[in-house]
């Protein structure tokens, strides 16, 4: 019986707390929760290609409820498209990647696509949504820098700050559509780093979005407060996902930036940038994240439902900050010119773009900060108090080839206070992302010494010299636990 009695008051909790919540957060919370079914299973990762893309677009042909067309060309010649769904009177219009290695809305548009055409328990929000806007979608508008995953078009040209002088093809495309098609809406869909919190709070600023400004003074008028009041409900739709993890991007005026143009043009403009989660690093539950906002905001636009929410509101976002790094170590002694210095380390885990591996990418760690760090926070962090941070040797013993590297035989050396091995046959062409330790040629010299802009190899030891962490390569090895998943070395 008294399990009964706390069933039900939970229930009744439960229920009380839904009752609370706006019908376009429960709405959210419906097509977050049934994600997986349209989820576009060809796209795994983030660095797929215009190829890739391609195919997925053009099967849309085949449903009536999309119009599909080749609208332009990159300036190495891929086609750009356009797809149109519903028949709305409110004209939306949504672009990604127009920076190459900013892929992750182009995944939820993907996503998105899958919606619109299923049919199930979720027909009455794709209905709504059909039947009061009408959709203008330019996935991947830089399919040249996606190619490459870079930032920039083929000419070298960030789009994004091409919109007064319209130097490339791919800009001159965007502009010409926002002036035939006329939307009532934009979304500029973009990645950021992944580096930025909410605010100063140790949050990374997983979702942020903004409203750009159109002019210095950052004047709100009716178009720009029409994007203000929809971020509003975008917002708390999205803290039931990510508690406290939203922000808003910076409204520095930027006169050359599409954003804040198309909002001087008279369209009404939501920038949605996506960041980071700990533990996600191809960003998929980042496009869930993108899919249910952009669904939900879509709701709110059709039916006027941003009218409910308050400017005032859009002002109280936290504002993104550049407080994170990947890992952080704390408090850890460092030995060296004499002195015993009580410091703190920050590290990045860069990538690096290898298209021969399946990742096609690796990383490359490096030393960006040293000293106090009592204000920034780390994905990763270790608490170094009462252990000495010391360089990683190199074992000088050769090792035959990488096969002698085995689990035990590395951990062996790792405990050792080894970072670095050099072997008699180095590989080529070799996965990065299967090297235990850095490895080095016989006649290789490298210095492990701590300095910034330096890579990360180092042990962190105790008074008595046993190592209780291993840095390879900027990823933290807790010798008392089982080796991460991730983890590796390089060929130095």
């Amino acid at each position: 019986m008294r399990k009964l009695i706390i069933f039900i008051f939970s229930y009744m909790t439960l229920l009380n707390a839904q009752s609370q919540t706006s019908p376009i957060t429960r709405s959210a919370r419906k097509v977050f929760e049934h994600h997986h079914n349209y989820r576009e299973a060809s796209v795994t990762h983030r660095r797929f290609r215009h190829q890739d893309l391609v195919p997925l677009l053009e099967k849309l042909k085949q449903n009536p409820l999309f119009q599909v067309q080749v609208v332009g060309k990159s300036v190495e010649k891929r086609d750009i498209y356009l797809i149109k769904a519903g028949t709305g009177k409110t004209k939306v219009m949504l672009w990604s990647q127009m920076h190459g290695d900013e892929p992750t809305a182009t995944m939820a548009l993907l996503d998105i696509f899958n919606f619109l055409q299923a049919s199930d328990g979720l027909d009455s929000i794709r209905q709504e949504i059909l039947s009061n806007t009408t959709l203008y979608i330019v996935p991947m508008l830089n399919p040249d820098g996606a190619q490459r995953f870079i930032r920039r078009n083929a000419l070298n040209i960030d789009l994004n700050r091409d919109a007064i002088r319209l130097q490339s093809p791919e800009a001159k495309l965007l502009k010409s559509l926002r002036d035939e098609i006329k939307p009532d809406f934009g979304f500029n869909l973009h990645d950021q780093s992944r580096l930025y919190t909410v605010g100063s709070t140790p949050k990374p600023a997983t979702i942020s979005f903004l409203a750009p400004a159109y002019n210095y003074a950052q004047t709100v008028n009716e178009v720009r407060e029409r994007a203000m009041r929809t971020i509003v409900g975008m917002n708390e739709s999205m803290q039931q996902f990510i508690p406290g993890q939203v922000a808003k991007y910076s409204d520095e005026h930027e006169p050359r930036a599409f954003g804040d143009n198309i909002q001087k043009w008279g369209t009404s403009l939501i920038l949605i940038e996506s960041g980071g989660f700990p533990g996600d690093p191809e960003k998929q539950f980042i496009r869930q994240l993108n899919y249910a906002a952009i669904l939900s905001a879509l709701q709110l636009i059709g039916d006027q439902g941003y009218q409910q929410y308050e400017t005032k509101d859009y002002f109280k976002i936290p504002v993104n900050e550049r407080n994170l790094y990947d890992v952080v170590l704390r408090n850890v002694r460092y030995k060296d010119k004499g002195r015993d210095t009580l410091l703190d380390v920050g590290i990045l885990r860069n990538e690096s773009t290898n298209r021969s591996i399946p990742q096609g990418f690796y990383h490359r760690s490096s030393v960006e900060e040293i000293g106090d760090m009592s204000v920034f926070y780390g994905y990763e962090e270790v608490n170094g108090e009462g252990l000495i941070l010391t360089p990683g040797k190199v074992y000088e013993q050769l090792l035959a080839d990488v096969t002698a590297l085995t689990p035990e035989r590395t951990k062996e050396l790792l405990s050792s206070g080894y970072t670095t091995v050099k072997l008699e046959k180095v590989p080529t062409g070799y996965n990065p992302v299967e090297l235990p330790l850095n490895v080095v040629s016989k006649s290789g010299r490298v210095n492990h010494e701590l300095e910034l802009d330096r890579a990360a190899n180092f042990t962190l030891q105790s008074e008595d010299g046993q190592v209780r962490y291993a840095i390879v390569n900027g990823f933290v090895y807790d010798l008392s636990k089982p080796k991460p998943d991730l983890f590796h070395g390089l060929v130095l």
